[in-house]
């Protein structure tokens, strides 16, 4: 077996047994692409392993400077965390996000099919005014929500908060759905319009396991936003129905040190989020490159 590269070409030759094979080598644009790509992921990546690093820290090792990269493991930081009761606020954003979530999916799936498959009048429309609601900052509209809330006796509730982070993320959940649904073969639902399928028979068992990658990724989203939101429950809620985020401030304070408390309870409080982008991994890579390449 022999091997010969040409470069003007950009192949390799390979002889084997008196036949000549041709592979092409990589493009040069394809390997800088690559490197640069996994470049990016490692500053992306290194903030979280630093906070990771941090929170097994003593608070004196931690806010030392330049910092020490192999200081003693301390635990103190997470014992603090624990001992300050999370529970409840852990508690009031996981049922936050996952029944918001869940509304979300269940209103904005057959909205989105009928701005794609069932296509409503200035359909177009409708999109851009679903992501025009997204433009007005919540800080410009905080004090009619407050005043509302107050009204009807729904501060320190979590349901308020299920409502607003519903409301907050339809638009974004419509739009992601409608792109995946656009991409759903017609003669599928003609198949089951011939067989006598209802509308919801339809969408449960036809249009939904093949778009159920792009539902999984718009569920993903949809939960990360309402787990990270702060500025809604800051205002909105104070003992009963304080959630995650809400809770985490609280170990910022202006005297003494909380570097490694804030970090062991920024990590504590990512981990739900990042356990669902692990489980869901696949799914999200699925349905963020659906319909990238027809």
């Amino acid at each position: 077996m022999s091997t010969q590269t040409t470069a003007t070409t950009g192949t390799t030759t390979t002889t084997v047994g008196g036949r000549t094979y041709r592979q092409p080598k990589p493009p040069r644009r394809g390997v800088f692409l690559t490197v640069l790509a996994w470049v990016v992921g490692l500053l992306f990546f290194f903030p979280v392993l630093w906070m990771v690093l941090v929170s097994f820290r003593a608070e004196t090792d931690a806010a030392s400077n330049p910092p020490e990269l192999f200081a003693p493991i301390s635990l103190e930081g997470y014992r603090t965390f624990f001992e300050a009761g999370p529970w409840p606020p852990l508690l009031n954003s996981m049922t936050a996000s996952l029944v918001s979530t869940a509304l979300v999916i269940l209103l904005a799936f057959p909205a989105a099919y009928a701005l794609s498959i069932r296509p409503v009048k200035k359909w177009t429309d409708v999109l851009f005014f679903f992501l025009s609601t997204k433009m007005l900052p919540i800080v410009a509209g905080i004090l009619p929500i407050y005043l509302f809330a107050q009204a009807t006796n729904l501060l320190d509730n979590i349901w308020l908060l299920i409502i607003l982070y519903t409301s907050m993320n339809m638009p974004i959940a419509v739009w992601m759905l409608q792109s995946f649904l656009a991409e759903v073969p017609v003669e599928m639902l003609e198949a089951a319009q011939v067989d006598g399928a209802s509308l919801l028979t339809t969408l449960r068992q036809v249009v939904a396991p093949v778009v159920m990658p792009g539902i999984a990724s718009a569920a993903l989203i949809c939960f990360i936003f309402s787990w990270n939101e702060l500025l809604l429950a800051r205002v909105l809620t104070s003992t009963v129905a304080s959630t995650a985020p809400v809770f985490l401030t609280s170990f910022v304070t202006s005297q003494g040190l909380f570097l490694a408390k804030v970090c062991a309870a920024s990590f504590v409080v990512s981990l739900p989020v990042l356990a669902a982008g692990f489980a869901a991994q696949d799914k999200l890579v699925q349905g963020l490159s659906m319909g990238a390449v027809k």
